[in-house]
């Protein structure tokens, strides 16, 4: 429960630790910013990693450190470069889970039967919206926790053309990361959005589920119906 409680912090309030990071390690944050979104994109076993929010704060303190450069004269966190490792990382991570998925999907499957570290539910609910919408769930996935992470991996499973697959995906990838740290580039430092980041940050993923929602609402109707 500790821990739990630990992360639920770190989600909502990823703002101050991220701030923290940059003081601490300077431009070791990129690299860090990396191994975070290639972990939550290309390793099926750590979906409960921050995205969206860590895309937006990451605008956000690019933004407030480019004011900081200007007044002091020093360097800064700059967003260009922020937005290049991100997409980068998006983009590596989730071929990383396509060919894992397409070359060992049917054995971590079966591993992931008895597997505390697999969640199976999320993968059956993203394998059920894969059926429904094909290829379009490469672009609408990156903006659903859970199924962001899964999705490659059952594209993978279902062996999905993979010139297909990193079409669909490079432009989930460009559109996702573009949007969220722009406009935490452009708006995350307003005093409003400053002073409600947490409910901003629920909201952006209460938002992301609905169409999750959605799409297993419609398989229990279509499952009762039959």
């Amino acid at each position: 429960m500790e821990f739990l409680a630990q992360f639920i912090d770190i989600v909502l309030h990823v703002d101050k630790y991220l701030a923290t990071l940059l003081a601490q390690y300077g431009t070791w944050i990129y690299a860090i910013l990396f191994a975070i979104v290639f972990c939550e994109t290309g390793l099926v076993v750590t979906p409960f990693l921050p995205g969206d929010s860590l895309l937006f704060v990451a605008g956000a303190l690019a933004a407030q450190s480019a004011n900081s450069a200007a007044n002091s004269g020093g360097g800064s966190f700059e967003i260009g470069v922020v937005i290049a490792v991100l997409l980068s990382a998006a983009v590596l991570g989730d071929n990383t889970n396509y060919w894992v998925g397409r070359w060992a999907g049917k054995r971590i499957l079966a591993w992931g039967e008895h597997s505390r570290f697999f969640n199976r539910k999320a993968f059956d609910v993203t394998h059920a919206y894969y059926e429904t919408h094909g290829g379009k769930t490469m672009l609408v996935a990156r903006f659903m926790p859970f199924v962001r992470t899964f999705a490659p991996f059952v594209a993978g499973v279902a062996n999905m053309s993979y010139v297909r697959y990193f079409l669909f995906d490079l432009c989930g990838a460009v559109l996702w990361v573009f949007s969220l740290c722009l406009a935490g580039y452009w708006f995350g430092n307003l005093p409003w959005v400053k002073a409600n980041l947490s409910l901003i940050v629920f909201g952006t993923i209460g938002l992301s589920l609905v169409p999750l929602a959605l799409a297993w609402l419609r398989q229990r109707l279509a499952t009762k119906a039959s």
